[in-house]
């Protein structure tokens, strides 16, 4: 039998702030390779990537399965793909292996 994570995700400050620094915008056909594979996953812009992140790292079933019944965490679509291959789009990424979790940037005023 394995060991399970009793702690509370968000209460996980050290592992927090390690998926905080490495989460940073890279171009999508920086992603292409990983979406072959089939590990790339959509986060909705609604949710806090590294919440999201957290949460999959800790194996949190209950929020994964609840956001994915919800529409907001998802493989990356084809349509999602050709989409952004096409604007040559930059997502916020954070890989939590094996998976890379990307969100598209949310619009800023320049």
């Amino acid at each position: 039998m394995t060991d399970t994570l009793n702690t509370d995700p968000l209460k996980d400050s050290e592992l927090h702030d390690k998926i905080n620094r490495e989460t940073a915008l890279i171009a999508w056909s920086e992603l292409e390779r990983h979406f072959a594979h089939g590990v790339v996953v959509w986060v909705s812009e609604e949710l806090d990537l590294v919440e999201v992140a957290l949460r999959v790292a800790h194996d949190d079933k209950a929020s994964i399965a609840r956001w994915m019944a919800e529409g907001r965490l998802a493989k990356v679509s084809d349509v999602q793909a050709q989409t952004w291959q096409a604007s040559d789009a930059l997502l916020w990424a954070s890989v939590v292996s094996p998976f890379v979790l990307v969100q598209p940037e949310k619009n800023r005023l320049h």
